[in-house]
């Protein structure tokens, strides 16, 4: 693809720096944000040359913010043909009565709110011009629940969702939206589910060859590349060496 203008959400790591890389091809015009500017400054530079790029540090779960963000774009990057709704995270994984209730809210205000904030306030524009492509980063964790998932991945089931409802809304239209599901990845994602602890985040990926941010964002780009007649509803994606596991059993002791 070529001539595409890209927004990016949570582009300073993991899938959305992925993207980025995947996406900077001549032609094309990235906006890249996150709120930590320095990983997006040194993104900007490692793509210099490749595509046009436009930072923002954004907090997408600030709604006045991202409303800034859009209506301030410069005039070269405001049709924006694909949005990418990488941005969102998993904190902890305690039972659902012991857990943290700001990590609840962040998860919430990250995954959902700030999803829909740039869904509403991009899309019109699509519609508008009867074109382009939303994909939103949903997880494994929408379908198939584990202990400590609660609020995360009932997040990602609403991101599931709020997909297959855009695609009802958008019937007639040519805009596209597409959910990616991954599962067990090895990115940033466990370091900040366990705040930073490395060597805990390390255990969730022994012995496993897991998902790269690589493959996302490969299977990203082959969704986007599609025939516009072509639209790829939802797409769970997982490492060969991870799968369902069996219903839990509880047994009283006899």
């Amino acid at each position: 693809m070529s001539g595409q203008t890209i927004f990016i959400t949570g582009a300073s790591a993991g899938f959305g720096a992925a993207c980025a890389r995947i996406f900077a091809q001549p032609g094309n015009r990235l906006i890249l944000t996150a709120r930590r500017i320095d990983p997006l400054l040194a993104l900007q530079k490692e793509l210099a040359g490749m595509a046009d790029i436009h930072i923002i540090p954004l907090d997408v779960r600030d709604r006045e913010a991202v409303k800034g963000a859009v209506d301030s774009l410069p005039p070269a990057f405001r049709e924006i043909d694909v949005l990418i709704n990488n941005a969102g995270l998993a904190l902890g994984l305690e039972p659902a009565h012991q857990v943290n209730l700001d990590d609840w809210d962040t998860m919430v205000d990250t995954n959902i709110k700030g999803l829909m904030y740039c869904t509403r306030l991009i899309l019109p524009g699509m519609v508008a011009r009867n074109r382009g492509h939303i994909v939103n980063i949903s997880s494994t964790a929408s379908s198939w629940p584990y202990p400590g998932g609660n609020v995360y991945g009932g997040t990602k089931a609403f991101v599931t969702q709020f997909s297959r409802n855009l695609r009802c809304d958008l019937l007639g239209t040519k805009v596209r939206v597409t959910c990616i599901q991954p599962g067990m990845a090895e990115t940033e994602f466990s370091k900040v589910r366990f705040k930073g602890d490395d060597a805990k985040a390390a255990q969730v990926y022994e012995g496993v060859e897991a998902l790269t941010a690589v493959d996302i964002a490969e299977t990203v780009l082959w969704a986007v590349n599609r025939p516009p007649h072509v639209n790829v509803n939802t797409l769970e994606v997982m490492s060969i060496d991870q799968t369902w596991a069996p219903f839990a059993v509880h047994r009283e002791k006899q």
